[in-house]
C-alpha cells in the first residue's frame, strides 16, 4: 500500500473516530432521540448496501437489481439462527452473510456471463424469486411476518463499526491488484482477457463479496427490527439501492457513502411526497443514463469550481 493511501486510511479513521465521538455525545446528552439513533443505525445499513454494491456495479460495472435479493437471505438466516437454533449475535450474523455470498456465487455463475439489460432483467428475476420463497415458507411465517428474534444490548456502535469494517474492506480490495483487476473488466473486459486477467474468476469474485455485505446488513437490519416481512426486500428496495451508489457515483466510494446517509435522512423530512419517491428514484436513474457520466457528484462540483475560477481570474 502507499504512502499516500495510508495517509488518506489515517486521515479517514481519524474522521469516522469524531464522527462517532459527535454522535455519541449527542446520544448521551439526549439531543438525539431513539427516534433518530434509529435513523442513524439505518443509515449505517444503507452505507453497507450502497458500498457493496457499488463493487458489483460501480467498479465491475455489472448493473444488478437483486441486493435486496442477497439482503433478504441475510436478513432471514440470521433470524432464523437467532430464532431457533439461539445462536449469539455475531454468530448469526456471519451465517446470514455466508448464505447470501453462497447464493451470490450459484447466481453469478451463470448470470455475469450477461451484459446490460439481461444481468438487470435476471437479478431482478432473482430478487422476486427470494422475496416469493420467504413469503411461502412456512418457517418464515410469510406475510405475517418472522418476529422474536431480536438481539439485545446491540446499540449503535455495532453498526457504525460494521459500516467502518466494509469501508475499509472495499476499500482495500479496489486499491489492491485484484481491484485493478477488476477495474479493468469494467473498463474493457475483451482487453483483460487478452492481458491474461482471469475475468470470470473476478466477476465472481465481486458478485460474492457484495453479496457477502449485502447479507451483512440484511442481518444488522433483522437485529434491529425485530421483525422481518418479505415485501420489505421487494423490487423498490434494490432499486433504492441502485440510486444511492448512481447518485453518489458509480466507482466512487466516497459518494456511495455520502448518497446513502442523505438518501436516508432526507425522507424523514420529505414525508409529504412519499407517495413521489419512487418517481423521484426514476428520474435519477434516467438523468444518469443519459448523461453516461460515472461520477455525477463529482462532476457537477468540478464544474462548479472550474466557473468560479474563471470568474477569479477575470
Amino acid at each position: 500500500m502507499k504512502k499516500k493511501q495510508i495517509k488518506d486510511l489515517i486521515i479517514s479513521f481519524i474522521m469516522a473516530l469524531i464522527i462517532y465521538g459527535i454522535i455519541m455525545f449527542l446520544m448521551s446528552a439526549g439531543i438525539v432521540d431513539y427516534y433518530w439513533s434509529g435513523i442513524l443505525i439505518m443509515a449505517c445499513v444503507n452505507v453497507i448496501l450502497a458500498t457493496s454494491l457499488n463493487l458489483a456495479s460501480g467498479y465491475l460495472g455489472q448493473l444488478t437489481l437483486g441486493h435486496a435479493g442477497f439482503m433478504s437471505v441475510g436478513a432471514y438466516t440470521s433470524a432464523l439462527c437467532s430464532l431457533y437454533l439461539h445462536f449469539p449475535f455475531l454468530l448469526s450474523l456471519l451465517i446470514g452473510a455466508i448464505a447470501a455470498c453462497l447464493i451470490g456465487v450459484v447466481i453469478g455463475i451463470p448470470t455475469l456471463r450477461l451484459k446490460g439489460d439481461y444481468l438487470c432483467i435476471i437479478t431482478l428475476a432473482f430478487n422476486e424469486i427470494i422475496r416469493v420463497i420467504m413469503l411461502n415458507l412456512s418457517i418464515t411465517n410469510g406475510a405475517k411476518g418472522l418476529m422474536g428474534f431480536q438481539a439485545m444490548n446491540i446499540d449503535f456502535s455495532v453498526y457504525f463499526l460494521s459500516a467502518v469494517i466494509t469501508i475499509y474492506v472495499i476499500y482495500c480490495i479496489v486499491k489492491s491488484r485484484h481491484g485493478r483487476a477488476i477495474i479493468s473488466i469494467c473498463e474493457d473486459e475483451t482487453a483483460s482477457e487478452l492481458s491474461g486477467i482471469p475475468t470470470s474468476y473476478y466477476k465472481i469474485l465481486a458478485f460474492a463479496i457484495s453479496a457477502f455485505f449485502a447479507g451483512i446488513a440484511g442481518g444488522l437490519y433483522a437485529q434491529y427490527m425485530g421483525m422481518l416481512v418479505p415485501s420489505t426486500f421487494d423490487y423498490n428496495k434494490s432499486v433504492e439501492i441502485l440510486v444511492m451508489v448512481v447518485l453518489g457515483g458509480l466507482g466512487n466510494l466516497k459518494g456511495s457513502i455520502i448518497a446513502a446517509i442523505i438518501m436516508t435522512i432526507l425522507p424523514e423530512y420529505l414525508r409529504a411526497f412519499a407517495d413521489y419517491r419512487m418517481l423521484l428514484y426514476a428520474i435519477v436513474l434516467i438523468a444518469a443514463m443519459i448523461i453516461k457520466e460515472k461520477n455525477l457528484v463529482p462532476r457537477i462540483k468540478a464544474k462548479f469550481f472550474k466557473n468560479k475560477t474563471v470568474e477569479v481570474d477575470d
